[in-house]
C-alpha cells in the first residue's frame, strides 16, 4: 500500500522536507481547498472536534471500518469530549496526504500505514511492515515491550507526529497476477504495484515497481497497465474485485507478514491533552489492534473458503526457489535501508535484535504447535 518516490513528485518537495501548514494550503487544488475548509481543532464547551483522514476509501471493509471504530471508540470512551470526525481518501485530501496534513495541523489525526511516509524517513517502514520481518503478535511485542514505541515517538516528532499501532492485517498474500509466476526470471520486467521495502526488492529482482492507492489497482489490472498487484488478504482483495480481473494468487505475502497500520496525531494536540485523554487514545488504539486482527483472520478464511470453490482462480504456493531469492534480496534490502541515517539506524538494529529473540520462540512454540496440529488433523 505505497506511491514510492512519487510522493516527494506529488507535493513537489524534496524526499526530507517537512512542509507546514500554509505551505500545505498554498499548493492549491481540491484537497487543499476543503482542508482549507475545516479550522482544526474546533473547541466548544469543553467539547474538542477532531478531524481524521484516511489512506483508504470511505468505509472500506476492513482499513476503512477499523478507523470509524477508532473514532467511533475515541468519542465514545471520552463521553463526547473527543469528538472525531473520519474522512475517508479524497474526501479531505488524498490518499498519500494524509501525514503532511497531519504534520501541517490542517487535519488532527490520520489511519494509514507508515511505509507511506518513507520518503521522508526510510525508518517509517519499520513500523509497518518489513520483507520476513515481524507477525502482528511479534510487531506488537516489539512496539510494547521492546523499545519499538520510543523509537517511533523519536522518528515521527521530527515531523510534528504522535502515532500509535492501531490495527493490523495478519499475514498478507503475496499478491493477484495475470500471468504466471515460477522463479526469479519471472519477475523481470513484470510491473508489479507493492509498497514499501518490499517494493524495493521486487526491483532488484527486475520488476517495474508502481505505485497506487488501493482504489485504482483494479482498473489498473483490468487495462493491463500493471501485471500484479497485491492488497491485503482475501478478504478485501475480495472487496476490490481483484479476483474478477486476475486468475493467479499467490502465497506467502513475503513483503508483508503482520502489517502495522497507525493512527497518527498531530504533536502540538497531543501534548495538549490531558494524561487521561493520552490514557485514552492509547487504550483504544490498542483495543483496536487486537480486535482489526481477530476482524481480519476470521473474514479472511471466509473468503478464501469462497475463492477455493471458484475454479477460474488458482491458488499458489510461490516457488521455494522464488522464496530464497526473495529472502536473500530481503536481507540486503532491510540492512542497507537501516544505514541511511542514524536514527533509522537505530531503529534496524533494535528490530533485527528482537528478531533473533522472538524468531527462536516461534519456531518452537508457534511453528511447533502448528506442526503438530498438522499432523495431528491433517
Amino acid at each position: 500500500m505505497s506511491r514510492d518516490r512519487a510522493f516527494s513528485r506529488v507535493f513537489g518537495c524534496s524526499d526530507s522536507e517537512s512542509i507546514d501548514r500554509r505551505k500545505f494550503l498554498m499548493r492549491g487544488g481540491v484537497a487543499a481547498g476543503a482542508a482549507a475548509a475545516f479550522p482544526t481543532p474546533a473547541i466548544s464547551q469543553g467539547v474538542r472536534e477532531l478531524k481524521l483522514v484516511t489512506s483508504w476509501p470511505k468505509g472500506l471493509p476492513g482499513l476503512g471500518t477499523s478507523a470509524e471504530r477508532m473514532g467511533q471508540s475515541i468519542t465514545a470512551a471520552s463521553r463526547g469530549r473527543l469528538t472525531v470526525k473520519v474522512f475517508g481518501a479524497g474526501e479531505m485530501v488524498s490518499a498519500f496526504e494524509a501525514f503532511d496534513a497531519v504534520s501541517a495541523g490542517v487535519a488532527d489525526m490520520y489511519h494509514s500505514a507508515e511505509y507511506y511516509w518513507e520518503g521522508k524517513s526510510p525508518g517509517f517502514s519499520f513500523f509497518a511492515a518489513v520483507p520476513f520481518g515481524f507477525t502482528a503478535d511479534e510487531m506488537a511485542a516489539w512496539i510494547h515491550f521492546g523499545g519499538g514505541q520510543a523509537l517511533w515517538d523519536e522518528l515521527s516528532a521530527g515531523f510534528g507526529v504522535k502515532a500509535l499501532p492501531s490495527t493490523n492485517t495478519g499475514v498478507q498474500m503475496g499478491g493477484w497476477f495475470t500471468k504466471e509466476v515460477h522463479g526469479p526470471e519471472s519477475y523481470k520486467g513484470l510491473r508489479y504495484r507493492m509498497p514499501g521495502l518490499g517494493g524495493e526488492v521486487l526491483r532488484r529482482l527486475g520488476a517495474v515497481v508502481v505505485a497506487l492507492p488501493g482504489g485504482e489497482i483494479n482498473p489498473a489490472l483490468m487495462s493491463g497497465a500493471i501485471d500484479a498487484s497485491e492488497w491485503v488478504g482475501p478478504w478485501n482483495d475480495m472487496v476490490l474485485g481483484l479476483h474478477k480481473v486476475s486468475k493467479y494468487y499467490y502465497y506467502p505475502g513475503f513483503h508483508e507478514p503482520g502489517t502495522l497500520l497507525s493512527t497518527g496525531i498531530n504533536k502540538r494536540l497531543w501534548d495538549s491533552l490531558s494524561a487521561e485523554d493520552r490514557d485514552l487514545m492509547t487504550m483504544v488504539a490498542a483495543a483496536e489492534y487486537t480486535r482489526s486482527l481477530a476482524e481480519f483472520n476470521a473474514n479472511n478464511a471466509k473468503a478464501l473458503q469462497q475463492l477455493s470453490a471458484d475454479k477460474s482462480i488458482e491458488i499458489r504456493k510461490f516457488d521455494d526457489g522464488l522464496l530464497l531469492a526473495l529472502g536473500k534480496a530481503s536481507e540486503e534490502v532491510v540492512a542497507q535501508t537501516g544505514q541511511k541515517d542514524a536514527v533509522t539506524r537505530r531503529i534496524y538494529e533494535s528490530y533485527i535484535a528482537f528478531r533473533s529473540l522472538s524468531t527462536r520462540w516461534a519456531e518452537l512454540a508457534e511453528r511447533g504447535f502448528l506442526n503438530a496440529r498438522h499432523l495431528a488433523l491433517g
